[in-house]
């Protein structure tokens, strides 16, 4: 399985990425920059965290114009495996490619602090590697993810088990809809989450409940290539 780790102008969190890929799967991965114009040769996509385009206008609202966004639209419809973490969930909000939008923090101060999440859809390529209602312990660090959608939507999100992450217990560090943490869109394999599971990946870091993450994409990619992979 191969991955790309998008690199927008103001991305920080790419090396992480690319860092967790290498240590908890060992698979191929490449930066990618935003002015790529073909990403079909990678399985999976990740779309960074950090302060794309510097956060100007809105966070994500520039870097959706980027060349590479097109690929990301045709790679999400070739059903490929694309994870937007932070600024990268704001940048797939923003795209069209999950609902909702994310907003600032209901207390209007950057959030930066381990915050136990409820896996609410282990079902997903990004969560089979979980237990259904299981608490994880994830960094997040942001000052506009505040996940926002109307009544309409969250009826949807619930009705098609869209909600992957909820803030667990009685947290709720930034206001959110529902204490909505992390969705999908509908097909699965589109997943936007505030939290970040690159920075749980090693006791070292203070928790390695990230680390399924990236077990459970490349276990979702091997039972869909099964017979390319053991062949």
């Amino acid at each position: 399985m191969k991955f790309a780790v998008l690199v927008f102008p103001g991305s920080n969190c790419d090396i992480d990425c690319y860092k967790a890929v290498e240590s908890t799967i060992g698979q191929p991965v490449d930066y990618v920059w935003h002015t790529a114009t073909d990403l079909s040769a990678y399985d999976g996509i990740l779309v960074p965290g950090g302060f794309s385009y510097g956060d100007y206008l809105r966070c994500g609202a520039i870097a959706r114009f980027a060349n590479v966004m097109n690929e990301v639209k045709k790679a999400a419809e070739q059903g490929k495996f694309i994870l937007g973490i932070c600024n990268g969930f704001q940048i797939l909000t923003e795209a069209g490619l999950l609902p909702g939008a994310l907003i600032r923090n209901n207390g209007l101060k950057f959030r930066c602090h381990n915050t136990p999440l409820e896996v609410v859809n282990n079902a997903n390529p990004f969560t089979n590697q979980f237990s259904q209602g299981e608490i994880i312990d994830i960094p997040i660090a942001h000052g506009e993810g505040n996940y926002y959608c109307d009544d309409a939507t969250l009826a949807e999100l619930k009705a098609n088990n869209q909600i992957v992450f909820r803030y667990a217990g009685d947290t709720n560090p930034n206001g959110s809809v529902d204490k909505i943490a992390g969705v999908s869109n509908k097909a699965g394999n589109v997943v936007g989450m505030m939290p970040h599971p690159e920075r749980a990946v090693d006791q070292l870091l203070g928790s390695e409940d990230g680390k399924r993450m990236f077990t459970s994409i490349l276990n979702a990619w091997r039972e869909q290539h099964g017979a390319a992979v053991n062949g």
